[in-house]
């Protein structure tokens, strides 16, 4: 090979990176395609409370209305009667915390009470409170028992 073929051939070959690095460059500075969407944090997130309203709901000072929406709880309920209804169920957890469904469970063939049922809560930090109150009491002539579905 001679060396003007070899010269030409790296010529060439520099010129290609060149181009190469010229093209990068076009490319980081060009527009962006279409029109950025500009989010907040409000957008993803939420309406947040300052720290002050935070602090002073803690303290219990303020009540701070939550910028969440509650999460249910569902509680197991067992040691039912047999004649326990899904209103009575319901009406026995309602003066503790605002019930979301009460279901007493049947049988599907007889339609007996399977002794047991559930009940879900509209806030699950009342479960405990709720656990706690109604655990071992007395419900239709039986001592209930109360704890978290699992």
């Amino acid at each position: 090979m001679s060396s003007l073929a070899k010269r030409a051939r790296e010529d060439k070959q520099a010129q290609k990176a060149r181009d190469k690095q010229q093209r990068r460059l076009e490319k980081r500075n060009a527009p962006a395609r279409g029109e950025p969407q500009i989010v907040s944090a409000v957008d993803i997130i939420g309406d947040l409370r300052a720290v002050e309203d935070v602090m002073l709901s803690m303290q219990g000072d303020v009540h701070v209305q939550r910028s969440a929406p509650a999460i249910p709880a569902k509680l197991f309920v067992g040691s039912l009667n047999n004649s326990t209804t899904s209103g009575q169920l319901r009406s026995h957890f309602e003066p503790h915390c605002p019930v979301v469904e009460a279901v007493v469970i049947t049988d599907r063939s007889t339609g007996v009470s399977r002794n047991f049922g559930f009940v879900t809560l509209a806030d699950r930090k009342a479960a405990a409170t709720v656990i706690n109150a109604l655990d071992d009491s007395e419900l239709d002539g039986n001592r209930i028992v109360v704890s978290v579905a699992k």
